[in-house]
């Protein structure tokens, strides 16, 4: 239990990392000032529907003077994009694996492979992810038709920042691979604190399954949408009881940077409003 609740800090950090590296030199952001923005971010993604507090660092960063806008929302979605896809590969890898699958389990696993695979195209492909946009904005509502223009906007942006250099962009996705494997290992760390047993490679496909019900904004931070998909794909391996006090833990892995933020939201609020003064 003392490993797991500890790995927070590790991929915390090399969360941060991670984003300095995004960063471009010009920024000057500091691993210290990633940490902030990280943890600050994680008290937003507690009361925001699919951890959209993660694109709150987009406009800290603007405020702050590193980044202009929208070149810092390009580099937000980039980050969340590698996130959602790695998420996706591990899920992929277990689910293929999965000894016990069923019909959910087969369209699961055609699902989330068709996820991965128009995620890597939309990321790599250019014109693929004009097509996507223009298809997308002709069956959108009007309102939802100028969030995906701006989105857009970014997505062109990143294109043109993020392939420039392809050996960092190669980092980056190792990296995203290996932090998502840390949070694998920390769920797998709570089931044996629990003195719960599941295979890892099993674990590699449930875990990832209840990590994206818990990303549908249907409740508050993911409880109860995440906690019932674990009950549900944990049923074969340990009961319900056990599979609740897992969700419990799981939630702990955002609360507790949560907690760590507090004081660097307060900072950056206090940022934003005095440069909306100035204004």
């Amino acid at each position: 239990m003392i490993v797991s609740l500890c790995m927070v800090v590790p991929i915390t950090t090399i969360t941060a990392w991670r984003l300095q590296q995004l960063a471009p030199k010009q920024a000057q952001l500091s691993f210290g000032e990633a940490n902030k923005l990280i943890l600050a971010a994680s008290v937003l993604n507690m009361v925001l529907p699919s951890k959209m507090g993660d694109i709150a660092k987009a406009y800290f960063m603007r405020q702050q003077g590193h980044l202009t806008g929208s070149l810092s929302l390009s580099l937000v979605v980039f980050e969340k994009t590698c996130d959602l896809l790695s998420l996706l590969l591990w899920c992929v890898l277990g689910l293929i694996l999965y000894p016990y699958k069923n019909w959910l389990f087969w369209i699961m696993t055609v699902s989330v492979s068709l996820g991965l695979i128009l995620g890597l195209l939309l990321l790599s492909s250019r014109k693929f992810a004009q097509i996507f946009f223009v298809l997308s904005k002709a069956i959108a509502t009007k309102k939802l038709k100028i969030k995906i223009q701006k989105l857009q906007f970014s997505w062109e942006e990143m294109h043109n920042y993020f392939w420039r250099d392809r050996a960092n962009l190669f980092k980056i996705a190792l990296t995203s691979i290996f932090i998502w494997f840390l949070h694998l290992l920390q769920i797998w760390f709570f089931i044996l604190a629990l003195k719960a047993w599941t295979p890892f490679l099993t674990n590699l496909a449930l875990s990832p399954l209840a990590i994206l019900a818990g990303l549908l904004p249907l409740t508050f931070a993911g409880v109860g949408t995440r906690d019932a998909a674990l009950i549900a794909f944990y049923q074969p391996y340990f009961n319900a009881p056990t599979a609740a006090a897992l969700g419990l833990l799981c939630t702990s892995r955002y609360l507790l940077p949560a907690i760590g933020g507090f004081p660097f939201l307060g900072q950056y609020l206090t940022t934003v409003r005095r440069f909306s003064q100035e204004k």
